[in-house]
């Protein structure tokens, strides 16, 4: 979608000829603003002992031993709601909650307790089969419609007892036993459907980890899974083109509200340079390409960073991103005239020189970091 349609095109025009720019522009910022900050509140709850909190802090993309992860340890750590951003993304807030078995509220109450209707979704954890205090919140949370996941943690102790007990040891015969067993018992207790998804929090690579999120993104309302989508690590080339195809959708806007903002000239252009670097450093943020991003996977896959490094090619995801270097890429995308012919007609004219310019530069800054984002996901994978 390199160029607006005639429909984009005359809507803003309409807008700036009946408002004026300003107006015009306040009203796009308000619309991505609230793109920007929707909301989205993942209930994670479950007995004593079952791994809650380190699978918060996985689920955050947080190592156990940082500043902000949420504290774990052998004895039971969670006795009151409490909320966890995401590092990067303080609009996704991961809840941990206390679980049902260490509360003296009944599954009804327990729900008004964590204030219930605060959340987008709920994940039930359990670290063997799924218990009566699971099975009751379950059925409660079933009966007010809410969607909910099982999550069998710890799968990896499990897989390793069995490998050491079992004769003829068959990874993934052993996984499917477990999960039909839990999905069986659950069914049977009256729950439709079951979800489970079978996870270990320190080796999210293995098991069911990735799977849990692509469920999760694909059965939420369209505008929070694109939430959702957006903070998820880079589990396949498919989850990078889906977070494409979501930030892609606002190039449109954000083209618009640089052109009409704009307070920096560049190429004959009148551009907000401060948007576009803040627009390209979330499609980097957003591809797992900054550099705290691009360390954390480096130790999680066992590949030197420098090996991550050396397959970037686009100068967005090797340098610092800053007002300089964004006006270089400006400068080598776009025709050194554009816009220079135009300025001399009504400002309108020249808002549009600049809208389809800075939407073409957006497209591009987007193709050559999805691009490095494929690239440094299979060198990560030795492919």
């Amino acid at each position: 979608m390199a160029n607006s349609s005639n429909h984009d095109i005359n809507e803003v025009k309409g807008m700036i000829e009946t408002y004026g720019p300003a107006a015009a522009a306040k009203k796009i910022k308000a619309m991505l603003e609230e793109k920007k900050n929707t909301p989205l509140n993942i209930g994670i709850t479950g007995e004593s002992g079952t791994g809650k909190s380190t699978f918060v802090n996985a689920f955050r993309g947080v190592d156990n031993k940082d500043d902000l992860a949420a504290p774990t340890g052998a004895v039971e750590t969670t006795f009151q709601v409490k909320s966890y951003d995401n590092p990067k993304w303080p609009n996704v807030k991961v809840w941990d909650l206390p679980g049902i078995g260490t509360t003296n509220f009944p599954a009804a109450r327990y729900l008004e307790h964590v204030k219930f209707k605060r959340y987008d979704f709920f994940i039930i954890i359990s670290a063997d089969r799924f218990k009566e205090n699971d099975v009751t919140l379950a059925l409660e949370i079933q009966r007010m419609e809410k969607k909910f996941y099982f999550v069998r943690s710890k799968i990896d102790d499990n897989m390793r007892a069995e490998e050491r007990s079992q004769k003829d040891f068959q990874p993934e015969k052993t996984l499917a036993a477990i999960r039909n067993n839990c999905i069986e018992g659950l069914a049977k207790e009256g729950i439709r459907s079951p979800q489970v998804f079978l996870v270990s929090s320190f080796e999210r690579h293995l098991y069911d980890f990735n799977l849990l999120q692509e469920t999760l993104q694909r059965e939420l309302p369209a505008h929070k899974g694109d939430v959702l989508l957006l903070v998820m690590t880079n589990s396949n080339v498919e989850i990078i083109k889906k977070k494409k195809a979501v930030l892609q959708s606002e190039i449109n806007l954000v083209a618009w509200l640089s052109a009409l903002a704009g307070a920096v000239p560049v190429l004959s252009l009148v551009v907000d340079l401060k948007l576009l670097v803040d627009t390209a450093n979330k499609y980097k943020v957003t591809f797992g390409l900054d550099s705290e991003s691009l360390q954390n996977l480096a130790q999680s896959a066992g590949v030197p960073l420098d090996d991550l490094r050396s397959v970037l090619k686009s100068p967005l995801a090797l340098e610092e991103l800053s007002p300089g270097l964004i006006i270089r890429m400006l400068e080598w995308f776009l025709p050194q005239t554009l816009g220079a012919k135009l300025l001399g007609f009504i400002p309108i004219v020249g808002n549009i020189a600049a809208f389809n310019s800075t939407e073409k530069a957006l497209n591009d800054f987007l193709d050559m970091l999805a691009e490095d984002a494929e690239r440094v996901f299979k060198r990560a994978l030795n492919r």
